[in-house]
């Protein structure tokens, strides 16, 4: 597995950034700054304790198809996502800056060593590139290529992003994709770059996104982990 990416396209973060202050009410505004960014950790992560602390990891991500019960939506796929990515998402579920009780539960015992040895251990496994499951019309897939143009600048245009602290999109399960969308819309994801993405979209416009990325080859299901 190559070396973690710790390239920032320092031009196009500033700009979503300032775009994403700029469309902030004030107490929006206050409760993002609240927050300090995430950002992947300088630990160096160790595969082989990070292959151990996946252990009930598999339960859920290890299963191809399996969803999470309520809400209902499939459990995102972990095999092909980026080291630093994996980092940022388990500080934020163990901050509770990402909202999920289990995995809040599970991250907050993680100490920033662990992090980085259950990312480095994920981010080792190599499988062929998968679609993700959608079940989505050709023309809803076209829509949402169309409208997914915007995301390209931190996620690529096929859904793998071109620096490793974005996550890659391309293959992830559709009703992921639109539940993690609507969390940044409503508030339940605290981030200060995604909030005003997400925002102005309408639920068709989430589910034509999320079937455009889930029907580009990409991600796997870790499965055994």
């Amino acid at each position: 597995m190559s070396t973690k990416s710790r390239f920032v396209p320092t031009l196009v973060l500033k700009t979503l950034v300032l775009g994403a202050l700029a469309s902030l009410d004030g107490t929006a505004l206050a409760q993002q700054q609240s927050l300090p960014p995430l950002m992947p950790l300088s630990n160096k992560g160790d595969v082989e304790n990070g292959k151990r602390l996946t252990a009930t990891c598999a339960g859920c991500h290890g299963i191809p198809g399996y969803r999470n019960v309520y809400p209902s939506f499939h459990v995102p796929k972990l095999g092909g996502q980026n080291e630093d990515y994996l980092e940022i998402a388990l500080q934020g579920y163990r901050r509770g800056s990402r909202s999920h009780d289990t995995m809040h539960a599970q991250a907050a015992e993680f100490s920033d060593q662990d992090i980085a040895d259950i990312a480095a251990y994920i981010a080792s496994i190599e499988r062929a590139p998968e679609t993700g499951i959608s079940g989505a019309s050709d023309e809803m897939i076209r829509a949402g290529q169309e409208k997914a143009a915007v995301c390209a600048s931190c996620h690529g245009q096929n859904g793998i992003a071109p620096a490793g602290q974005w996550p890659n999109l391309a293959g992830q399960h559709a009703s992921y994709i639109e539940r993690a969308l609507t969390q940044y819309k409503n508030g339940e994801r605290n981030d200060v770059v995604m909030a005003p993405m997400a925002a102005p979209l309408d639920e068709q416009s989430i589910r034509e996104i999320a079937a455009y990325f889930a029907s580009q080859p990409g991600l796997f299901t870790t499965e055994g982990m």
